[in-house]
């Protein structure tokens, strides 16, 4: 179910996607603890008449925790969903969703009974129609209201227990823009105390399996927004490359022409604000991203860190990482030897 089960807590904790279904974002649920909520196609909750789901007690992992944080009960995100709900929607079958109202990625149909497979493509082998219709598609999640999900501009304790809901709608793209903030973002302690040695989503076994799944949630919100079922990421191979190559007017933006640091006013891009940027202003105020606008998207590749990132990794780079076998080892984190997701992660 995409509320709680989509990803590991890196070692420690439980999964946190950082999500909010907007049926879910009031008092009533929060009190009750509740996010059960009907499915219209046939107003059940989780479509239990129609045996897509049921409301249940969430399942929390029994294991042990690491040394990693040594805290308990301050954060939200630990034991996620639990500080907000402990009754979720449990889906059976390929049904998946707060409401059990979707198919399982790779499966469409009126009973998510029919295999779907779907291919993500080179960028640079889209034609002209295809790119276009990406970038058409990236402007419009950038501009259209999230129709299922909310964000926290808030903590549990500062919505007063519930009492005091704290959520405020969002765009589609800046939806995911928010929930990798969130799951990775430092745990606030009180009065200027924070946890910086934390992140719900990197540096640990969690990180292939979490950015998958964030990926394929994405993926859904953009066909779900624009009603193309095929619709798939494009990747850019950057195997080799001596220079960002989708760094172009006629992809992800170029250069502005006085300013490096800005994108060209030629991109669609350059009228972008971002959001959720301003980690230590945050931490300094003991709140959430509310993601109000921070300014336009800054980049100047190439002027990165030499000594941490001297290059983008090659062809040899890239079968070296394949030929491990061990998907994690030793401490599981981000000195993890000879670990694939390690490697990978980089």
């Amino acid at each position: 179910m995409l509320l709680f089960a989509m990803g590991f807590l890196l070692v420690i904790l439980q999964p946190s996607m950082g999500q909010f279904p907007r049926v879910c974002a009031n008092t009533q649920s929060l009190l009750s603890k509740e996010c059960c909520p009907p499915w219209d196609g046939d107003g059940s909750p989780c479509g239990e008449l129609s045996r897509r789901g049921s409301c249940q007690n969430i399942l929390l992992s029994q294991a042990p925790l690491g040394p990693q944080f040594p805290f308990s009960g301050v954060d939200d995100r630990e034991d996620w969903p639990s500080v907000f709900y402990n009754r979720t929607c449990r889906c059976e079958g390929n049904f998946m969703g707060f409401n059990c109202g979707e198919c399982k990625f790779g499966f469409s149909g009126l009973n998510c009974t029919e295999r779907q497979l779907r291919t993500r493509r080179n960028i640079f082998q889209l034609t002209t129609n295809e790119k276009n219709k990406f970038l058409a598609y990236l402007n419009l999640a950038k501009s259209i209201p999230s129709q299922d999900y909310v964000i926290a501009t808030g903590t549990y304790i500062q919505m007063n227990n519930g009492s005091n809901p704290m959520f405020r709608d969002i765009n589609v793209y800046d939806l995911f823009v928010w929930m990798h903030y969130y799951a990775s973002r430092d745990t606030l302690l009180g009065g200027s105390n924070v946890w910086r040695d934390i992140d719900f989503a990197h540096e640990a076994p969690g990180f292939l399996p979490w950015h998958r799944a964030f990926l394929l949630m994405w993926e859904r919100q953009i066909q779900k927004i624009t009603g193309d079922e095929n619709f798939t990421i494009p990747y850019w191979d950057w195997r080799d490359a001596e220079d960002c190559g989708v760094c172009t007017d006629e992809y992800m933006g170029g250069r502005h022409p006085t300013n490096p640091n800005l994108l060209s006013l030629a991109s669609i891009f350059s009228s972008w604000q971002v959001i959720c940027t301003r980690s230590e202003e945050y931490n300094s105020q003991q709140a959430l991203c509310n993601a109000t606008g921070e300014g336009p998207i800054r980049r100047n590749p190439g002027n990165n860190d030499k000594s941490r990132t001297p290059r983008l990794p090659s062809s040899a780079d890239v079968e070296f990482c394949l030929s491990l076998t061990q998907y994690e080892s030793g401490s599981m984190d981000r000195m993890a030897n000879y670990s694939f997701r390690n490697t990978l992660e980089g």
